[in-house]
């Protein structure tokens, strides 16, 4: 489960650094984030996660992130505005890198934290009241998961810019797909690990 834990923050680190570059899929007319199909596994990283601290675990390794993410984000102005010495000639490459536009690293952190928190909710509803097999609530939970991640991402970073549906359903569609090849990776795990009983409605 550490193991887990580490991927799922190592992912939202990579996914907010890389995603300063825009990709072209193909003949596909979509364009996305470079870190658009990292960030994707997230969601089942989370929902693994989710399955075995639960809820209230699942919360805090979603703080923890957040908190790492914005670490990062101060971190990486403070670089970017430090003075760097008369001999460096690489500051407009580091800002362009580093110093990405606060309405994207604000509406990035946002977008995160809601969708992280509404993967959660859904996984637990889904784990306690329907069950079954533990790839549909993956599947279920990402679906919506992704969804809101990618309206409240786009529409924050982009409104008044850039056409925002077609990025919509460009990122959701990759997250979808990633999500789906990724599900192998909660059974993988899954195998090393002991699960936590399921939870009991029980007040203390």
């Amino acid at each position: 489960m550490t193991l887990a834990i580490g991927l799922y923050i190592a992912c939202e680190l990579i996914a907010n650094v890389t995603s300063v570059k825009p990709l072209a899929l193909g003949r596909l007319g979509v364009v996305v984030p470079a870190g658009v199909f990292i960030y994707a596994l997230t969601f089942t990283l989370l929902d693994l996660i989710h399955e075995r601290l639960g809820k209230q675990g699942a919360r805090q390794v979603i703080g923890t992130a957040f908190a790492a993410n914005l670490l990062l984000a101060g971190y990486a102005q403070l670089t970017v505005s430090w003075p760097a010495p008369a001999f460096f000639d690489g500051q407009a490459a580091v800002a362009r890198v580093l110093g990405a536009a606060p309405r994207i690293v604000g509406a990035s952190l946002i977008a995160y934290l809601v969708a992280s928190l509404v993967d959660a909710e859904i996984f637990a509803w889904w784990r306690a009241r329907v069950g079954g097999y533990r790839w549909a609530r993956v599947l279920v939970s990402n679906a919506v998961s992704t969804a809101v991640d990618s309206v409240v991402f786009v529409t924050l970073a982009f409104a008044g810019v850039l056409p925002i549906l077609p990025l919509v359903v460009g990122q959701y569609v990759v997250k979808m797909v990633v999500t789906v090849l990724s599900l192998p990776l909660i059974y993988g795990i899954h195998a090393g690990t002991t699960p936590l009983p399921r939870p009991r409605s029980v007040t203390p």
